[in-house]
């Protein structure tokens, strides 16, 4: 995915990670997304319908959305994100998509894929890769259990403070 025409691949860390808070916002579940040229599609479910009052309840039914995310929109997001950091409230970050998509990115990062396909369903995160190097391209397919997201999350404070201040 370009942000800009011409520019190299943006960090899947961040892009995952603003489209994690949209997707949060959204309370959306069971989530696949897939990559293509101008930005990416998202499909989940969502709980619609939910009601109660006096006289009865109304069930509420799992529904089908599908989004599309052009360029401009994950750039918006990004954007928002920052935005949304530099205010302070990121300890305030609920557990969810934007925390797991994150730290999916940044292992995808050193992977340097060239097309992304992913599949959640209850935590747990099955990613293929399409990879491309001297012999030309294959599809690298991995698999995140929930324990492994926690883990990730868990230990992601720990790195950026590496990145931030590496050892003399």
């Amino acid at each position: 995915m370009r942000i800009y025409e011409g520019s190299p691949r943006q960090d899947f860390e961040e892009v995952f990670r603003s489209i994690g808070a949209f997707l949060d916002a959204q309370q959306m579940k069971d989530i696949l997304l897939v990559e293509v040229p101008d930005g990416f599609i998202v499909q989940g479910l969502v709980v619609e319908g939910a009601t109660s009052s006096a006289w009865s309840d109304t069930i509420a039914t799992l529904v089908k959305e599908t989004f599309t995310f052009g360029d401009d929109d994950i750039a918006k997001f990004m954007e928002d994100g920052s935005r949304r950091r530099n205010t302070g409230s990121v300890a305030a970050m609920k557990p969810g998509y934007e925390r797991a998509l994150r730290v999916i990115g940044h292992w995808m990062d050193g992977q340097r894929p060239k097309d992304v396909f992913l599949l959640e369903q209850d935590g747990a995160f099955i990613v293929r890769l399409q990879l491309a190097g001297q012999a030309g391209t294959h599809h690298q397919i991995a698999e995140f259990t929930h324990e492994d997201v926690q883990q990730l999350i868990t230990v992601a404070p720990t790195m950026r403070t590496k990145l931030l201040h590496p050892k003399k």
